[in-house]
C-alpha cells in the first residue's frame, strides 16, 4: 500500500497545476497556490474538488474495508495448519522432538532472514529491547521443545487441551511483572483451568488405579502432561515479554530471535543427549519439511487474522485447535479420547474462552 500511496500523493500535486493554468489571467496566484493546495490535500477527489467525492470515496472504502469475517477464516486455517503439524510430530516418533524443534528452526530461518533484509531492521534490534529478545527466543523455543515431546509421549488431544492453559498462566504472570490487575474472575479461570488439567491427567490417588488403563504407560502419560504444562508455563512468559516490548520491535525481529536462539539451544540440548542425526526414512524426512511448512503457514495467517480482527474473537475462534486436536487424533492415530478428557477439554475451552471474552469485553470499553 505504501508505494501506492506514495504515487497517489505525487499525481495531485501535477492534476491540481494543470487545473490552475486554466485561471483567468486577472486572478493572483496565491488563491491559485492555495486551491492547489485543497486540490492535493489527501481525501480530496482531483476531479470535483469534493472532501469525499460520493463517485471516488465509496469504491476507495470498498477496497481497503476487509471482508467481513475473513479475519476469523485466517485464524480457523491457522488452527488446522498448527494441529496438521502437531499431528505430524507424533507422526516422526523414531526423531527427537530437540531435533525436529532444529530443523523448524533451519526451515523458518530461511524464510525470515530475507523479509530481514527486505524491510531493513537489522538483526540485533534496539540497544534496549535486545535483552527481553533474548529471553524471548530462548523461552519461546523451549516452549516448542515442550510441546514436540508432548506430542510424542502423550495423546494429541491432552497434549493441545493442556497447552491451552497457557491464558492462566499469562494472567499470572502479567501480575506479578506487568503489575496488572489479578481479577476474582481471574482467579475462577485459574479454577476451572486446574480441574480440566486434572481430568486429564487422572492422577491414581483421586481416581483409583482402573484410570491408568490408557494406550501408553501411565509414567511416560504424566511426562507429557508435565511437558505440556511446561510448554504453557513458557509459552505465557513469552506472551508477557511480547507485551512488554510491545511495537518498538519488529515483529520479524521478534521471530529472527525465536528461530536463531532455538537453532543454539537445540543443538546445545543435541550434543548433550548425543541424539543428533537425521531420519533414514525419506517419509519421515517429508514430515520433517512438512512441520515447518505447516508451522509457519499457521504463524502467517494467524498474524493476518490479528490484524484485521480484534483479539477477542480471534482468541475464541483459536480453541478450535482442541476440535481438530480430537478429529485428528481419532482419523490418524485410531485413538477416541475418553470422556474424562472429553470434560478436561470443556473446562480448558470455557476458561480460555471465558478469559478471551474478558479481555475483548474490556478493550471495548
Amino acid at each position: 500500500m505504501r508505494p501506492l500511496d506514495g504515487t497517489g500523493a505525487a499525481e495531485l500535486p501535477e492534476a491540481g497545476l494543470g487545473l490552475t493554468d486554466d485561471a483567468p489571467p486577472g486572478a493572483s496566484e496565491e488563491p491559485a497556490a492555495a486551491e492547489a493546495a485543497e486540490t492535493a490535500a489527501p481525501g480530496r477527489c482531483w476531479l470535483c474538488r469534493s472532501s469525499p467525492c460520493g463517485s471516488c470515496a465509496q469504491p476507495e472504502a470498498k477496497k481497503k474495508a476487509p471482508c467481513p469475517g475473513l479475519g476469523l477464516f485466517y485464524t480457523l486455517f491457522s488452527a488446522f495448519l498448527f494441529s496438521l503439524a502437531s499431528s505430524l510430530v507424533k507422526k516422526v516418533e523414531d526423531v527427537h522432538a530437540v531435533e525436529i524443534s532444529a530443523f523448524r528452526c533451519v526451515f523458518q530461518m530461511i524464510v525470515v532472514i530475507p523479509c530481514l533484509i527486505y524491510r531493513k531492521s537489522g538483526f540485533l534490534g534496539p540497544k534496549g529491547q535486545r535483552i527481553f529478545l533474548v529471553l524471548r527466543g530462548f523461552l519461546g523455543s523451549a516452549s516448542m521443545m515442550f510441546a514436540y515431546y508432548a506430542f510424542q509421549t502423550t495423546s494429541l488431544a491432552d497434549a493441545t487441551v493442556i497447552s491451552f492453559t497457557c491464558p492462566v498462566f499469562t494472567s499470572i504472570f502479567a501480575c506479578i511483572f506487568l503489575k496488572e490487575k489479578y481479577s476474582p474472575w481471574d482467579a475462577l479461570f485459574t479454577a476451572f483451568t486446574i480441574v480440566g488439567v486434572i481430568l486429564i491427567v487422572r492422577p491414581p490417588f483421586l481416581f483409583g488405579s482402573d484410570t491408568m488403563e490408557i494406550n501408553e504407560s501411565y509414567s511416560v502419560h504424566l511426562k507429557g502432561t508435565f511437558a505440556a504444562i511446561g510448554h504453557a508455563v513458557f509459552a505465557a512468559m513469552t506472551l508477557v515479554i511480547l507485551r512488554k516490548m510491545g511495537k518498538s520491535v519488529d515483529y520479524f525481529l521478534s521471530i529472527w530471535y525465536y528461530v536463531a536462539l532455538g537453532l543454539i539451544e537445540g543443538i546445545i540440548v543435541l550434543f548433550i543427549l548425543g541424539e543428533w542425526s537425521l531420519p533414514y526414512c525419506g517419509l519421515d524426512r517429508l514430515y520433517l519439511i512438512l512441520i515447518g511448512l505447516f508451522g509457519l503457514g499457521g504463524q502467517v495467517f494467524l498474524t493476518k487474522g490479528i490484524q484485521i480482527e480484534k483479539a477477542g474473537p480471534v482468541a475464541i475462534m483459536r480453541t478450535m485447535d482442541v476440535v481438530f486436536a480430537f478429529i485428528f487424533q481419532i482419523i490418524f492415530f485410531n485413538d477416541v479420547p475418553t470422556w474424562w478428557t472429553v470434560g478436561g477439554a470443556l473446562c480448558v475451552v470455557a476458561s480460555s474462552t471465558g478469559a478471551a471474552i474478558r479481555k475483548w469485553c474490556q478493550s471495548s470499553k
